[in-house]
């Protein structure tokens, strides 16, 4: 029997500028894979992205490693996509990114993959293009970005928001590579913290930042300072610094649940344009 070729492809350093305009088309939803298309071609490199194509167009994605993250992904091509991946449950953690496309990847990956462990099934995706300065909002001025030696105070409070998070702590045995990860963040800029007292009582990560949008993960306020006001004006001022300093729009999702926290995106001028799901493995 002759096995038809597959459309689905990893992507080599000359699709970059093709990937990033299907990241571009629907930039809060696409900006974690346009991230990783920016770095694996910084670092020469593009095979964690697969690509789809149709008559030679590449018209949509997945990124494929830790996460599995489809991007413009279509009936047609999340089946090709999933015989792709299903092979790799062992190295996934997740599978998440705009809803309609996690839930169609998941139907023809859960019957290899078993059942998720956790579903969010609906994560508003979030965006704002106005610095919060000029809605009106105080900006909390000891909120800054953490430097690379920093990483021990920054550690505790990273474990505490993933572990509340994800149901489980980050790592099992050595904090090497998470350590390692946390400090790549913060050598780039990306981790904002309010230190008080030589604690980190606020923090967030810019996770990902491509094409003039940044996409804020891992926002966390210690439990003792919660319901006092305080997200508001420490958020405000990671919006307001990642605007002016790296990328005018920002993004963000959440659990729909999270009543709270959705109140104070709303306070910062965030409005909803999409929804997210996660499938937790």
């Amino acid at each position: 029997m002759l096995r038809t070729r597959s459309p689905v492809r990893p992507l080599s350093l000359a699709d970059r500028d093709e990937a990033l305009a299907v990241c571009a088309r629907d930039l809060p939803r696409g900006v974690f894979v346009a991230a990783r298309v920016v770095e694996g071609a910084r670092t020469g490199s593009l095979t964690s992205v697969l690509g789809h194509r149709v008559d030679g167009e590449l018209t949509s994605l997945c990124w494929a490693s830790a996460n599995v993250v489809p991007v413009g992904t279509t009936e047609e091509s999340r089946p090709a996509f999933a015989e792709r991946v299903r092979r790799w449950r062992g190295r996934c953690a997740s599978v998440f990114g705009p809803r309609e496309e996690v839930e169609g990847l998941w139907r023809h990956l859960s019957p290899y993959w078993g059942p998720a462990r956790a579903l969010r099934s609906r994560q508003p995706l979030l965006a704002a293009d106005r610095p919060p300065s000029s809605l009106g909002v105080e900006l909390d001025p000891r909120v800054r970005p953490a430097r690379p030696d920093e990483v021990d105070l920054v550690l505790p409070a990273a474990e505490h928001m993933f572990t509340a998070e994800i149901g489980y702590p980050p790592y099992r045995g050595s904090d090497r590579g998470y350590r390692a990860s946390l400090s790549a963040l913060a050598a780039r800029g990306h981790t904002y913290v309010v230190i008080e007292d030589g604690e980190v009582v606020f923090k967030t990560d810019v996770g990902s930042l491509a094409l003039g949008c940044a996409q804020l993960q891992g926002v966390w306020l210690a439990p003792r300072l919660r319901g006092q006001g305080l997200a508001v004006p420490m958020l405000a001022s990671v919006v307001e610094q990642v605007m002016v300093g790296q990328a005018p729009m920002v993004s963000l999702y959440v659990n729909d649940f999270n009543a709270a926290a959705r109140a104070t995106y709303e306070r910062l001028g965030f409005r909803e344009v999409g929804d997210f799901t996660t499938v937790l493995l």
